[in-house]
């Protein structure tokens, strides 16, 4: 069967509804609520301003629900605007209601900015005794994330100048690059093709159709280049003042407080997954056999097995999602369901639509958007897989109330990778033909080096640029696809032919512009997640409880502590290699599978 994209998928209709946050993006409740968040941000100054060190627990309880209702109230606002523009980019209310939203946040977050300051500063005296207190327990750990930034925060005048500055800084380029590239389009054959549509065409069994849609890629790309480089280093040269303002030692500490990682963890995963590379290297020259070529190339890493070239109907890709779920655990189906039923997902593809997936957790008063571009391809079932099982933990995790229900990336990731592998192992279990089994363990394969060593691949390329930017100055463009070459010849050794037309791939990946730093969370989730589906291959039914207990945690506690229940030590200086061997014994049973 064909997967053939130009065919219809069945989600052509399947648009989300947007309005148990608001009614349209000229609600008058939008207005209604950026005044009240305001009103109520003066009254939280005017009544604790300069007395935060000297509150008893119960009072500093009083004040944290009402900041976390403020919070609540505001945060609706800036999720229903960026939305409404990920939807569709091309109208420009829709950019001026995501613009309104950011200015107000912006002004909202300057009137509160003595708040996490004066929390950060108080004692460790006071602050022991507001932690043991257990009125304060809904709070304890979110309390115990803004201590740690105490040493990396300014004056109170100097963090407003950054909030203000930073809506026509970093959060104002991000934009432009989203716009830029969602705008742009690709002459296929005389069709006009999104980013992601064109992209597609790299997962086609036609090698001359992935050849020509490389090339059509690469063109595209030109174009933009001399405006994506000037993004790029404008992004860069941002971050690099923001650290040194902020005293982070390195450009990725920031990213790693922000994950509740210390940098030394991060270096031993990065460390173990380049260490491993083999691995990588050694499936794609089983590949470039399983389909008879002399030498492999980029446009060739994604070609699909003949087995695996099929379609999936968006009916089909529901059902298959939701009954991997339901063997897994029947609240996490009940859950799925609520989605779909809802209209919690947007999957229809079109014109200025936001490319790629997200899972957007909203506010726990609301519920999870999922948005996605679903063109009936196996890897979509597997991108719906994921982004419900994002949309899973997050509307568990809401439990926690809106100051510890965000987790950080690292465990971020662990319940859609999770949710992929249902998915996976149960269209495997119910496969018996050898060929078709083959075919989808390779495509689990690439799914699962994109998750981990691509990732770390990508990480070593921001670590370059960031680096490259701080020591070189503005980094010109051949710069920029030297360093994203080797980082990626590093990877695939002599396995696959990187073109030097793949010299110019890193400037339509949107995490290293809105994000920096997020990547190698993927890598985490996606080792974290193979030694959680080893336990619960030992442990059967019993894990599904604490599995979910684990994602309704939330981020109420530290990562380690969290999954320590389910078995699993990240402190343990083995626990990288554990997951990256589970990958090396999937390519044994490709290569027995293939032989």
């Amino acid at each position: 069967m064909s997967s053939d994209t130009s065919l219809p998928s069945g989600a052509e209709a399947v648009t989300w509804n947007l309005a148990d946050l608001y009614a349209a993006a000229d609600d008058p409740a939008i207005e209604r609520d950026l005044d009240l968040s305001d009103a109520e941000a003066d009254r939280l100054a005017e009544t604790y301003r300069g007395r935060i060190a000297g509150l008893s627990a119960a009072e500093m309880a009083e004040m944290l629900a009402a900041y976390e209702m403020l919070r609540e109230r505001a945060e609706k606002v800036g999720n229903y605007a960026s939305l409404v523009w990920a939807a569709d980019t091309t109208p420009a209310a829709h950019g001026a209601l995501l613009q309104r939203a950011t200015e107000r946040g912006s002004r909202l977050s300057q009137k509160l900015v003595f708040f996490d300051l004066e929390l950060a500063a108080t004692s460790d005296e006071v602050a022991r005794a507001w932690l043991a207190d257990p009125i304060l327990a809904k709070y304890h750990h979110w309390l115990e994330l803004i201590r740690r930034y105490h040493p990396h925060l300014l004056t109170e005048p100097e963090e407003k100048i950054l909030a203000e500055k930073s809506i026509i800084g970093r959060s104002a380029w991000s934009r432009f690059f989203n716009e830029v590239h969602e705008a742009a389009r690709y002459d296929f054959d005389g069709v006009q093709l999104t980013r992601d549509q064109i992209l597609s065409k790299l997962y086609r069994a036609d090698r001359e159709e992935r050849q020509r849609a490389a090339a059509v890629v690469t063109a595209g790309l030109k174009e933009m280049q001399r405006t994506t480089t000037f993004i790029f280093n404008n992004i860069l040269a941002d971050k690099a003042s923001d650290d040194r303002l902020r005293h982070y030692p390195t450009w990725i500490t920031q990213r790693n407080m922000g994950n509740e990682v210390d940098d030394r963890t991060v270096d031993a995963l990065v460390a173990a997954v380049t260490a491993r590379y083999d691995i990588v290297a050694r499936y794609y020259r089983l590949k470039r056999r399983l389909l008879g070529l002399d030498e492999l190339f980029d446009y060739d890493r994604y070609a699909p097995l003949p087995a695996a070239d099929r379609r999936y109907s968006w009916a089909e890709a529901r059902q298959i999602v939701l009954n991997a779920y339901g063997r897994f655990s029947p609240r996490m189906a009940e859950l799925a369901g609520l989605f779909f039923d809802k209209s919690w997902i947007d999957a229809a593809v079109r014109p200025g639509k936001l490319g790629g997936a997200f899972s957007a957790a909203t506010t726990p008063s609301v519920h999870p958007y999922i948005l996605m571009n679903y063109e009936a391809r196996p890897r979509d079932v597997m991108t719906l897989a994921h982004e419900l099982g994002h949309g899973i933990h997050q509307k568990l995790a809401g439990g926690q109330g809106l100051l510890q229900a965000d987790t950080p990336l690292t465990t971020a990731e662990t319940a859609s990778v999770f949710g992929e592998m249902l998915v996976f192992q149960d269209l495997l279990s119910r496969e018996s033909d050898p060929q078709v089994r083959l075919a989808m363990l390779t495509s689990k394969l690439e799914d699962s080096f994109a998750t981990c060593f691509r990732q770390i691949s990508m990480n070593r390329f921001e670590h370059a640029i960031h680096t490259g930017r701080r020591e070189e100055g503005e980094l010109p463009i051949e710069r920029f696809s030297e360093l994203w070459l080797a980082t990626q010849r590093a990877m695939f050794t002599d396995s696959v032919t990187l073109t030097d037309d793949y010299g110019l791939w890193w400037s339509y990946v949107t995490h290293f512009i809105g994000t920096p730093g997020y990547v190698y969370a993927y890598a985490f989730g996606e080792l974290l997640v193979l030694a959680l589906y080893a336990r619960y291959q030992h442990d059967g039914a019993g894990f599904a409880d604490a599995y979910v207990e684990m994602l309704s945690a939330g981020g109420s506690h530290w990562p380690h502590e969290i999954v320590k229940p389910l078995g699993v030590d990240l402190t343990d200086p083995g626990f990288w290699s554990n997951g990256l061997q589970i990958l090396a014994d999937m390519v044994t049973e490709a290569e027995r599978l293939a032989a």
